[in-house]
């Protein structure tokens, strides 16, 4: 196992590491399941794996974005 990812379970629970890390969620890359495509979102910072974009989403943009909730950190203001 890389050192990088052995930091990476350190800092996630086993649930985080498994989506953000491992893609756990979703078959990996691009896939038309159902006749759908789907684009993976990954964080510009580490490159975590954030969830899809799907186009049959509503207008005016017709995108429907799909991030798994684990991989969010709100903070109350």
């Amino acid at each position: 196992m890389p050192e990088r990812d052995k930091e990476w379970q350190k800092i996630l629970t086993p649930e985080e590491y498994a989506v953000l890390r491992e893609k756990g969620t979703e078959a990996l890359f691009r896939d038309a399941t159902l006749g759908m495509e789907r684009v993976e979102i990954t964080c510009a910072r580490c490159g975590g794996h954030l969830g899809h974009v799907f186009d049959d989403g509503p207008t005016p943009t017709g995108k429907r974005y799909c991030i798994n909730s684990i991989c969010l950190d709100l903070e109350e203001k």
